[in-house]
């Protein structure tokens, strides 16, 4: 055997995966299952794969019949939870005024009830502060 061998025979098996690389397989798994591309059971048995991968050309073996992503979402800074808080204010928002497809009218009259009930409390604590009627507690009074 000559010293030639050893990295030949590395070299017909390809490039080593980092542990990012294999983190970013199993999220395609993941986003796969969640687009029903995946049942569970093929996703266990393929993440267990992809971790026990040692080269590259194994991660891409996993994920052959799945399609490549066009670009990844980014994953760091503020801007995806800015966009997130965004979309949600602006399906809150015709939520609250009706103007979405889905039933929303529970939560509508929940919210008009909570802020009927609350002027009618406010009204009710400014007469008695206004009116010199009905017992007092005692506070600021001589």
């Amino acid at each position: 055997m000559t010293a030639d061998e050893p990295s030949t025979e590395r070299a017909s098996e390809g490039i080593r995966c980092s542990d990012a690389e294999r983190e970013t397989a199993a999220t395609a798994l993941h986003t796969a299952v969640g687009e029903g591309r995946l049942s569970l059971a093929e996703v266990e048995d393929r993440t267990a794969t992809i971790y026990a991968a040692r080269f590259r050309h194994e991660l891409d073996a996993v994920l052959a019949d799945l399609p490549r992503s066009a670009a990844p979402a980014p994953t760091s800074g503020w801007r995806p939870v800015l966009t997130l808080a965004a979309h949600q204010l602006a399906a809150d928002f015709t939520t609250l005024t009706g103007r979405s497809a889905t039933a929303g009218s529970r939560r509508r009259a929940f919210l008009i009830a909570a802020t009927v009930l609350t002027f009618v409390a406010l009204l009710l604590l400014a007469a008695h502060g206004i009116t010199d009627d009905g017992p007092h507690h005692g506070f600021g009074h001589d």
